[in-house]
């Protein structure tokens, strides 16, 4: 990170934590949400930068009519075959690491959150962060709101949960913690005393 750069603070969490509201709430104080999972939905959405190269690997049958990547037919065959998930990242990931450095080199806040749900098992993400920011919350509840947003079945979510770092070695890894298990204020009441914390950091 050059200093010309903003401060990057890592946003993190296991699938059902919380992420995408705690990054809402940074936005509504104006800083700049470089999201790494909207990003792969951009390169994988209807002619999307990603689909020529996913199409040649996989076949025309992992893309929808409408040009995008069938992502339950994509997270059937990644979650059943190792090598399938490996090739697609090696796809994605490089796309997704180059489009997020230039979103946060370009940032005009303060500092810029970098949602990446995989910061704590990549090395590359970790080292351009100044703080890691974990949002927790027992498993329970993950499974229970991604259930109720995404209509998997427990055991489906469970393998994600399962493929993803577990809940230990995200909170050892942690400069901060956000507890979100509890009621919407609550959450707001730590984003908010973190985020004056980041605009001391940053300025």
């Amino acid at each position: 990170m050059s200093r010309e750069d903003p401060v990057t603070i890592g946003l993190t969490g296991g699938i059902g934590s919380g992420k995408s509201a705690v990054a809402s709430r940074f936005a509504a104080h104006g800083i700049a949400i470089v999201d790494t999972d909207q990003i792969a939905h951009t390169l994988t959405g209807p002619d999307g930068a990603a689909i020529p190269l996913i199409r040649e690997a996989f076949g025309k049958d992992m893309i929808a009519a409408d040009g995008r990547l069938d992502r339950a037919r994509m997270r059937t065959l990644v979650f059943a075959n190792p090598e399938a998930r490996q090739q697609l990242e090696h796809i994605l990931h490089p796309m997704i690491r180059l489009e997020s450095e230039r979103q946060c080199a370009t940032a005009s806040s303060p500092y810029v959150i970098l949602a990446v749900p995989l910061l704590i098992e990549s090395g590359a993400y970790r080292e351009r962060c100044s703080r890691i920011c974990v949002v927790d919350c027992p498993p329970s509840l993950q499974i229970e709101r991604v259930r109720a947003r995404n209509g998997l079945s427990v055991e489906e979510v469970e393998a994600i949960i399962a493929a993803q770092s577990s809940r230990e070695a995200r909170l050892a890894a942690a400069d901060d913690v956000i507890d979100n298990s509890s009621s919407l204020e609550a959450l707001w009441q730590q984003v908010d005393a973190l985020h004056q914390r980041y605009l001391s950091l940053a300025g």
